[in-house]
């Protein structure tokens, strides 16, 4: 289930829920959604959008696809039409621990994007990653199924669901 709606804050969540791990804020948003959450299935990807292609085509049900590109600056992990995939089949979010591309067309999508920066050099796709494992950046860690939330105010990491964020 996806809280794309207004219904939290991350700064009431972390007052309320002071156990909650906080990102560091080197991310942008991107997406057309601002304020998303939802449970994470995570990719690590170095340079190589093999492993986002696959969880996208997936039914996403609400979740937020958290993806570890190694803090790489040097292409693009996702795209326009990844993330038209990702809207049709039911993301909430993607959050890229790297670079995305054609941020014109992102910022018209119904989805929560947060990256590094943008970058206008595609991956490569050779079929290397992993996914549905723990991965840490920006001095959190996700684990498949964690809650993230994220908003104009940061970007928040709880291992179960916030009641008050409903």
């Amino acid at each position: 289930m996806s809280d794309t709606r207004e219904g939290f804050a991350t700064t009431d969540l972390c007052d309320a829920h002071p156990q909650v791990q906080t990102a560091e804020p080197i991310f942008r948003h991107f997406g057309g959604v601002r304020r998303f959450a939802g449970p994470a299935a995570t990719a690590i990807c170095l340079e190589d959008n093999s492993r986002v292609r696959e969880a996208v085509g997936e039914p996403g049900k609400g979740r937020v696809l958290v993806v570890d590109g190694g803090g790489s600056v040097r292409c693009a992990l996702l795209g326009d039409l990844l993330a038209e995939k990702a809207v049709s089949n039911g993301w909430a979010g993607v959050i890229v621990n790297g670079c995305v591309r054609d941020t014109a067309r992102l910022g018209q999508l119904s989805l929560g994007i947060l990256a590094l920066a943008a970058h206008p050099r595609r991956s490569e796709k050779r079929g290397h990653g992993e996914r549905e494992v723990g991965v840490r950046f920006a001095g959190v860690t996700f684990h498949p199924g964690d809650w993230v939330y994220a908003d104009e105010d940061g970007l928040i990491v709880s291992g179960e669901r916030l009641a008050d964020a409903t």
